[in-house]
C-alpha cells in the first residue's frame, strides 16, 4: 500500500499491486485495474519510487536468528 495525496490535499492509500499505468501531466493520475482512476499531487517518479519501495518490503526475507545452545 502507498500513501499518495489527491488534489484537494485528502490523502489515501492506494494498493500498488492494483495499479495499471500512471498517466503524465501537471498532476499524475493514477489508474487502476478496476478502471478507477485518481488524480493525485505526486509525480510520476515518487509514485514509481514508492512502488519499488513497497514491493522491496514485500519481498524481504526475514532475517533467521540461530538459537546456539551450548
Amino acid at each position: 500500500m502507498i500513501l499518495l495525496t489527491k488534489i484537494d490535499g485528502q490523502h489515501i492509500v492506494i494498493n500498488a499491486e492494483e495499479i495499471e499505468s500512471i498517466e503524465i501531466g501537471i498532476n499524475s493520475i493514477i489508474c487502476l485495474k478496476s478502471g478507477k482512476k485518481y488524480i493525485v499531487q505526486e509525480t510520476h517518479e515518487q509514485i514509481t519510487e514508492m512502488v519499488i519501495e513497497y514491493k522491496r518490503k514485500c519481498n524481504q526475507t526475514p532475517l533467521q536468528i540461530e538459537n546456539k545452545t551450548k
